[in-house]
């Protein structure tokens, strides 16, 4: 809920308990997703907006204090907390920290420990133009003066928000979603998202679970637009996070050109874009086609915090045809630059070319290895989700995926998942709930497979016990109310998702890899109670 509608919190005379809300449509952003109120204290010391900000927070949030807090350390502290629920690649720290420490990193330069053009470095700008167009198969070589270089994408995030919005308007964007968005474009821009709710059901021209289709972006359009609310803008992240889908190609054009008959900018996150970690899977990026529909409107981003496993190292990059929108953001380039010696690293970094016209130590050394280590991590945890009978979405790029607990709910309300989210972060395991994404379905989570294996064998194994508890508690309150609907009216998950192999359909069995096929077995005998109740003693 953007602050201009928050009535009764008078700067530093009010207390934010007791402040009025304008009710607000459903699918609008909800400020009780991300203020504890009930528990928050106004301080005397800050103003309403800075009361607010300091309220504003949400199960990520608090679970990744938690972790900071008592994180995991296999000598120091081995009953502390094993993260899976932050985004991070920690399986390339040998290749990355050798690189970023060899000789050519070392340059100090005079013109690096001063102010640079607020758009960043030349030499940097035209090396990131160089890479991605290799990276993206642009059919034509990408601009210098195009490239915007900021320190992270949420910074871009919240620039981009506060120049293409004014307070109180709202951008289009499908959910589930990476919620660290909202943080980005609300809490500095006032400005609103407005949600396109997608669901596990196939149903319609829908051919997978949770699949966004122009169908369902004209529908949340219209509905805000009933509401008064102006829309000016889409955002698409791809590859998808929390999901993991790449969009096709024919997708992808489907939305921009929706996006163009409504006159929408389109925000495009391909941070992922490098860690699709499967041959069979291929990514098409925005400036690979040969014709935007709209490029004034059209706007990319891309950062090396994910691809290339160094969310420390605060990078993102910008690229627009739209030298309006260019200069406004660079404008804000003075609160978020990336300072001189990072910016040469980096650019050292996409240079890496060796001997070859293309990159070589990133081809043939990081990216090589990079994705055969996500390979194997994500398999590792997949295989022992089979095993519990868990379904979940089959993706093959980023570093996470999305799993279906909705059978361990008895009611299938968003308080008993944050009470599951809770039970696992007190058996000491950090993931991160559905609804930290706005998931409209209860009982979604994701994971976080990108670790090293050990980390990812205990954090299973603490899993496996809240599951495996879990389930004896259900089977218990079961027996003492016989009557009652197993189901509650809760959707089956063996009847919609599903082991699903990449954005194969999964009801049909010519189509699922055999280990998928054991795995819906599995899961099938586990959630029937067949077993319960014919055990050995009753043959007897």
């Amino acid at each position: 809920q953007a602050l201009s509608e928050i009535e009764g919190m008078g700067g530093r005379g009010s207390n934010l308990q007791e402040m009025r809300v304008r009710p607000l449509a459903k699918r609008r952003v909800d400020m009780h997703s991300f203020c504890n109120a009930s528990s928050f204290q106004r301080s005397p010391y800050l103003s309403a907006r800075g009361n607010f900000a300091s309220a504003f927070q949400g199960s990520t949030e608090e679970g990744y204090k938690a972790y900071h807090a008592d994180k995991y350390d296999e000598d120091k502290n081995p009953n502390g907390i094993i993260n899976f629920g932050t985004s991070e690649n920690k399986l390339c720290f040998d290749l990355m920290s050798k690189r970023l420490t060899q000789a050519d990193m070392n340059l100090m330069d005079p013109s690096l420990l001063q102010y640079p053009d607020w758009k960043g470095h030349l030499f940097l700008r035209e090396e990131v133009a160089r890479f991605l167009t290799y990276y993206c198969k642009a059919p034509a070589p990408l601009k210098a003066e195009n490239v915007i270089v900021l320190n992270g994408c949420g910074s871009l995030f919240s620039a981009l928000a506060t120049v293409l919005c004014d307070p109180g308007e709202a951008i289009l964007i499908a959910t589930p979603f990476y919620g660290g968005i909202t943080q980005s474009i609300f809490l500095y821009g006032n400005v609103k998202l407005v949600y396109v709710y997608l669901d596990s059901k196939i149903t319609g021209a829908s051919t997978r679970p949770f699949q966004l289709t122009v169908e369902k972006l004209e529908k949340a359009l219209q509905d805000a637009q009933a509401e008064g609310v102006t829309v000016r803008a889409l955002i698409l992240l791809n590859p998808q996070n929390p999901l993991g889908d790449i969009y096709s190609l024919s997708e992808l054009r489907d939305y921009l050109e929706f996006a163009k008959r409504h006159e929408l900018h389109v925000i495009v996150d391909e941070i992922y874009m490098l860690s699709v970690f499967d041959e069979s899977a291929t990514f098409h990026s925005v400036l690979g086609m040969d014709r935007l529909p709209d490029p004034q409107r059209t706007h990319v981003m891309w950062g090396i915090t994910k691809d290339f496993a160094v969310s420390g190292i605060r990078f993102g990059t910008l690229y627009t045809e739209n030298q309006d929108v260019a200069n406004a953001v660079a404008s804000l380039c003075y609160f978020h630059g990336v300072c001189g010696p990072v910016q040469y690293k980096v650019a050292q970094l996409l240079r890496d070319r060796g001997e070859s016209v293309a990159p070589y130590w990133i081809n043939q050394v990081y990216l090589r290895a990079n994705h055969a280590r996500l390979k194997a991590a994500h398999t590792y945890v997949t295989d022992e989700l089979k095993t519990l009978g868990v379904p979940f979405l089959n993706r093959n790029a980023g570093f996470f995926v999305w799993i279906d607990f909705r059978k361990y709910l008895k009611t299938g309300t968003f308080e008993e998942e944050l009470l599951l989210w809770k039970r696992f972060l007190d058996n000491k395991v950090l993931l991160s709930c559905g609804k930290a994404f706005e998931c409209s379905e209860p009982g979604w989570f994701r994971i976080i497979f990108a670790d090293k294996t050990h980390r990812l064998q205990l954090g299973m194994q603490r899993i496996r016990k809240v599951l495996e508890e879990r389930e004896q508690e259900i089977l218990a309150e079961e027996k003492e109310q016989p009557c009652q609907s197993d189901q509650d009216g809760k959707a089956d998950s063996t009847d919609e998702v599903i082991f699903v192999s990449r954005h194969q359909d999964p009801i049909c069995a010519s189509n699922s890899s055999l280990g998928d096929l054991i795995g819906l077995l599995q899961q099938q005998m586990r959630s029937s109670d067949w077993l319960q109740k014919n055990t050995a003693e009753q043959f007897a």
